[in-house]
């Protein structure tokens, strides 16, 4: 076939896939475009009060109030301070245990039975000890959350460093590594994905502990928003605070995979995109 019949061949190939790729698009953005356009006529017609779920147009029109006077970004930044404070308390707690107990046994009968007996209490439960412990602060709702994002690091990591190859560690002493060399070089990288898994989990526990810490006496913070909108049956501004939660946290979880996109580079059984 000549070259330029060929080339005009692909060319049309090429128009026809991106044809279908905009209309498989289309066709998945209807379905809830349409879902937006029911809503908003049944609570235009008052089929839908207000009192139980605002309409769309309703809710983005509060949305660019609280976004225009700041209210809403003053809000966040309170939020995500807890919520990063917390997990980052968590994931150093949670590492340094599982360090401790993964990599000596004697570390594991002391460490481990206390944490799968902590991990079991019920979160909200520990609430009113807290208060107790630290007052109605800025304290017990960082704590909680700490204590929360702890768990997930410790059963993951302990898990990763204890399902390692055997092979691999007899490849290290063979080698000549001694026991620290093999923990840096060997143990720690190949604990790494359990590592970013446990991550994960602990961003999510970060977000749902938010919502239980900020009912402790905040005046401030997105979990603040939700009950200060429920004391006064604002639909709306629930609907933005958990459109805030659920954004956050897929954008937090997309930046939990690009890290651990660089970090696993050097596995050669890892996907690239």
């Amino acid at each position: 076939m000549p070259a330029p019949l060929v080339a005009a061949s692909f060319a049309r190939c090429t128009r026809i896939a991106h044809w279908r790729g905009w209309r498989e698009g289309g066709a998945r953005l209807l379905s809830p475009l349409l879902l937006l356009l029911a809503w908003e006529v049944a609570a235009r017609t008052g089929l839908l009060p207000p009192r139980v779920l605002a309409a769309p147009s309703a809710i983005g029109g509060t949305l660019w109030q609280m976004l225009a006077s700041g209210e809403l970004g003053g809000h966040l930044l309170v939020s995500l301070r807890r919520a990063l404070s917390g997990l980052a308390i968590g994931v150093g707690c949670g590492t340094l245990l599982a360090l401790l107990a993964g990599l000596s046994r004697r570390g594991e009968l002391v460490v481990d039975s206390p944490m799968q007996m902590l991990r079991t209490l019920p979160f909200l439960a520990i609430v009113p000890l807290f208060i107790l412990w630290f007052g109605v602060g800025e304290t017990p709702k960082i704590a909680l959350i700490a204590l929360g994002t702890t768990f997930p690091i410790y059963l993951t990591l302990f898990s990763g460093i204890r399902s390692l190859d055997p092979k691999l560690l007899e490849a290290a002493h063979l080698l000549g590594l001694s026991r620290g060399e093999q923990i840096i070089h060997v143990v720690l990288p190949g604990a790494l994905p359990a590592f970013f898994v446990g991550l994960r989990y602990a961003f999510g526990i970060s977000w749902l502990g938010l919502v239980v810490v900020e009912q402790i006496n905040a005046n401030a913070g997105i979990g603040y928003l939700v009950n200060d909108a429920r004391d006064f049956m604002r639909t709306d501004v629930i609907v933005i605070c958990l459109l805030i939660y659920s954004v956050l946290g897929l954008a937090i979880d997309s930046l939990v995979r690009v890290l651990e996109r660089f970090a696993l580079a050097w596995r050669p059984t890892f996907i690239r995109t």
